[in-house]
């Protein structure tokens, strides 16, 4: 981990029940659970601390040996943010302390980008922080599965949609096969970075309109009020995994590697 890398907590929330992929923290990828790679890849990164937030004592059993802190959450949260806001205040962490919230269906995520979201934060007074990638492709930018995002000058979230955005006006008059090359499009991709004293706070905002419209969580964040720094990742993320045809893409992705 190099020099201005501030020390930073990865968390992790893991739940058992998923709709599409039943029991998906315990999927095996090449013979090792789900979980147990994304939490390698959190220790890689050269996090202080590293805790898998759960909810079910299989997940945990899972982690035994890992190296890492397993904090069993209750089973009624809505969300990963607000499992990681009950784990906040069971380990008393710091309200200045750089939480950075690790999905547990990212088990390729790349150190680099783990390091650069709490970078991110570090260098901005903003109480939450994120990461965005170039879309080069049409069909990346005109996709709603795709979390589009603008930024301002200064680095921070303007905001975020499953729409095309920026809309190109004239670019897209002609045409929309093509993406103008003078046009800053960014997807984003979902890891963040939190203060600790905010991650505590965050769960207790109302949801908001736009929020539910789009149904994206970190424009609860945006609806009142504060800020989110936004970083452009140093590394691909490779897809997380939500499906069979996921896992299995992975395994091949591995076997490649």
């Amino acid at each position: 981990m190099s020099a201005d890398t501030p020390p930073f907590i990865v968390a992790i929330p893991a739940r058992y029940g998923s709709t599409r992929l039943p029991a998906k923290p315990l999927r095996e990828i090449a013979g090792v659970p789900m979980v147990v790679r994304v939490a390698q890849r959190a220790l890689q990164a050269g996090a202080t601390e590293v805790v898998v937030a759960v909810d079910d004592q299989r997940i945990a059993d899972a982690l035994a040996g890992q190296g890492v802190e397993v904090c069993m959450t209750r089973g009624d949260h809505a969300s990963g943010s607000d499992r990681l806001a009950e784990c906040a205040v069971h380990y008393g962490w710091p309200d200045d302390a750089i939480v950075v919230n690790l999905q547990g269906d990212e088990p390729f995520a790349p150190a680099a980008g783990i390091r650069e979201v709490a970078r991110a934060l570090a260098d901005d007074d903003a109480p939450v922080a994120t990461l965005a990638t170039p879309i080069t492709e049409a069909h990346e930018l005109f996709d709603p599965n795709v979390v589009k995002l603008v930024r301002a000058s200064n680095g921070r979230a303007l905001y975020f949609s499953r729409a095309p955005l920026p809309w190109a006006r004239d670019a897209f008059a002609l045409h929309r096969e093509m993406l103008p090359a003078e046009v800053p499009f960014l997807r984003h991709i979902g890891i963040y970075a939190y203060r600790a004293g905010f991650l505590k706070r965050y769960t207790q905002l109302s949801r908001t309109a736009l929020e539910q419209a789009e149904s994206l969580e970190q424009l609860r964040v945006l609806e009142h009020g504060h800020a989110i720094a936004v970083r452009l990742t140093p590394e691909p993320f490779p897809p997380g995994i939500d499906t069979l045809a996921d896992l299995e893409r992975a395994e091949q992705w591995l076997a490649r590697d």
